[in-house]
């Protein structure tokens, strides 16, 4: 529950072709985010994947969407989204507590530091808890950015390629702790790593400039080990497709 309110989980469906003058970005296309689940959207880059994640989070004001986005319970959208980024966006001069509390505070609501380093604790980063961001390595970084997402407590929660720039084990690391603290949101996250998706695709798409493709996830709940055999069976299909989308 954020700032007093009960959100529900939701579905989104997305809807539309996308422009920037009479450019066309991406074609029309279709897909919903299930409620309560992770959808990994990948493609080349340029397709327009980062735009569907701003349409949807509202903060496009060039591209025009010949289409919609719809809840499918219901409702309206403001409000109900959390954006986390590639790049963690930390303010140098607050520490970690307080940049979980960024929130808070740009609402200018009461912080809630209690609430904040619980979710500090949460993410492994209690004795960090005081430091600035200068001091902190790329992946504690991060893990104060998905405390401050996790802060947001929003049922819809965006993830533009947040682990690409971590060595091969935090991002490990990162995507089982987004994983386990993020449960029973509904999930859209942009990716280049096809070792990504399949590790924690329930459904996965592949964008492309001559539209959008489901490709059928490995079997079982997410997160996936990286080695099982269907996994990296789904990577293989994957890292086809994208070439052959190049």
């Amino acid at each position: 529950m954020a700032n007093g309110i009960r959100y529900l989980m939701q579905s989104l469906l997305f809807e539309g072709s996308a422009w920037i003058n009479e450019i066309q970005i991406f074609p029309r296309i279709s897909f919903t985010m299930q409620a309560g689940s992770w959808t990994c959207m990948l493609g080349p880059s340029g397709v327009g994947k980062t735009t569907i994640l701003r349409l949807i989070a509202g903060l496009e004001s060039e591209i025009v969407l010949d289409g919609s986005i719809v809840l499918k319970e219901g409702g309206r959208l403001s409000g109900q989204i959390s954006l986390m980024s590639q790049t963690d966006n930390l303010l140098p001069w607050l520490s970690a507590t307080e940049n979980v509390l960024l929130g808070n505070r740009l609402r200018g609501e009461k912080p809630d530091f209690d609430k904040a380093n619980e979710l500090i604790k949460k993410v492994g980063l209690t004795e960090h808890r005081k430091k600035r961001p200068y001091a902190l390595s790329g992946g504690q970084r991060q893990r104060v950015a998905l405390a401050r997402t996790l802060m947001e407590e929003r049922p819809i929660v965006l993830l533009d390629e947040p682990f690409s720039a971590l060595d091969a084990r935090v991002r490990a690391e990162m995507q089982e702790l987004a994983a386990q603290h993020l449960q029973g949101k509904t999930i859209l996250l942009v990716t280049h790593d096809p070792a990504e998706a399949a590790r924690l695709g329930e459904r996965i798409l592949v964008l492309s400039v001559n539209g959008i493709k489901d490709v059928c996830p490995p079997a079982g709940g997410i997160i996936r080990a990286y080695d099982e055999q269907t996994v990296l069976a789904c990577q293989g299909q994957l890292l086809r497709l994208l070439r052959e989308e190049e």
